[in-house]
């Protein structure tokens, strides 16, 4: 599979997008001179993909911190539930990736290697509702953590509070305070992401919508409030419509960045990367194109990390010489017996739709991996060893609707091109 080239001409700049996949809901860390990145994948298991980077620019992918969810529901598709917006931060020698799953609750996770293994899930909160946690340790040693709510699950949106947390994230403390809600102003507000500089207390949170929304940045003296808001970045007059959830980060020399994602309708929610700078102890985003005084998303820019020359990519090709590599999910909670994977070929046995119905979006056992560009090709050789009628193996390209190249055995073997939509209630 030819890849996304992410760097400009004269090899000076980067562009936008930087990651042409969809790691929807990114946040992203640096330890040292290391930059962690995890993102959301809903019931793609295994899930919340563990990314890494020396330069921001080229990344590779280490770790999901998901195997499985210990729910059975989650045997079958439940397309729209699952892992929501996560947050990674690095504490004490520890990896916390807090993962919220709409319907359960939070769930926490943990590595002493962000390569791996990570923990069992341990659910810190039941509840329907809360979602996009990330926690913050205090100089002080106390801990908190922000969360915003789904109002398809709970019917609020616009709402993010804060709660204290055990100093060794095993538990909350409380059910928080309301630190902000302005549905009139900034609807939908979601993703939060805490900080702290100069005595200031930050989150930062998306509002306004996926595909329409803006940045907000949050800053308080107290890390209960109140806190004072201001819009740090929009679409304005750039191209990029959003911009939605991201993260902060600075390099070792102390420049500023946010990482954010962009809605790309059925290429999924792809991955920028903005200049940042601070005015007045408020975070500024981007480049102020319109003269309004806020950040626009930037579509090149010069590299954060010149000197740096990471020969990091992503994962596409596989000859299953090893079992299958990290760049493949399944739909569903995985199973041993889905596959096997050795002496350069992979085996998939025909199965039946759990659910009686021939649409691939409601089968758990079709592997996956994301496209990394709008446009590309890939080569494979399908072999269908067929016993009854109906049965059918192939390739396609998904969503919530697929057009596949199939082999399929009827009375005769044959191939054919097949194009399925999902029904109403398989989009919900």
């Amino acid at each position: 599979m030819k890849l996304y080239d992410n760097t400009t001409e004269n090899g000076q700049n980067y562009r936008n997008p930087v990651l042409y996949m969809d790691y929807s809901d990114p946040d992203v860390i640096r330890v040292g001179e290391d930059y962690y990145m995890v993102a959301s994948s809903f019931t793609y298991l295994p899930g919340v993909p563990l990314l890494h980077s020396r330069d921001l620019i080229h990344w590779e992918q280490l770790a999901w911190c998901v195997e499985k969810l210990p729910f059975a529901r989650y045997d079958l598709p439940a397309h729209g539930c699952g892992t929501w917006a996560p947050a990674i931060r690095y504490h004490d020698g520890m990896f916390y990736v807090f993962i919220p799953l709409p319907d359960e609750g939070i769930f926490v996770t943990t590595a002493k290697n962000p390569a791996g293994p990570w923990s069992e899930l341990h659910c810190i909160k039941q509840a329907c509702g809360w979602i996009d946690p990330c926690p913050f340790w205090d100089d002080d040693g106390s801990a908190y953590m922000a969360h915003a709510y789904a109002k398809s699950r709970c019917g609020i949106k616009h709402r993010i509070d804060v709660c204290r947390m055990a100093p060794d994230a095993s538990r909350l403390l409380d059910d928080g305070v309301e630190v902000f809600n302005n549905e009139l102003m900034h609807p939908t507000m979601e993703g939060p992401k805490f900080y702290k500089r100069n005595g200031w207390y930050y989150i930062f949170a998306p509002a306004g919508g996926v595909g329409t929304g803006w940045q907000v940045a949050l800053r308080s003296r107290s890390p209960l409030g109140p806190y004072e808001q201001k819009i740090v970045l929009h679409q304005g007059n750039a191209r990029t419509n959003g911009p939605h959830q991201g993260a902060w980060i600075d390099t070792p020399a102390g420049k500023d960045w946010f990482f954010h994602f962009q809605d790309d309708g059925v290429y999924g929610r792809i991955l920028h990367l903005q200049p940042m700078t601070w005015c007045e102890d408020w975070p500024f985003i981007g480049l102020e194109q319109n003269g309004d005084g806020i950040g626009e998303p930037v579509e090149s820019w010069p590299l954060p990390l010149p000197e740096v020359n990471a020969p990091y990519e992503l994962t596409a090709d596989d000859d299953f010489s090893k079992g299958l590599g990290i760049q493949w999910q399944w739909q569903a909670n995985p199973k041993k017996e889905w596959y096997t994977a050795e002496n350069g070929a992979l085996t998939l046995p025909v199965l039946p739709c759990a659910r009686g119905e021939s649409l691939l979006w409601y089968m758990p056992n079709v592997l996956t991996q994301m496209p990394q560009t709008r446009a590309f090709t890939m080569q494979t050789t399908v072999t269908l060893a067929a016993d009854g009628n109906g049965d059918e193996a192939g390739i396609a390209v998904m969503g919530h609707d697929y057009s596949a190249l199939a082999l399929h055995r009827g009375a005769a073997l044959y191939a054919q091109f097949a194009k399925d939509f999902t029904d109403e209630r398989a989009a919900k």
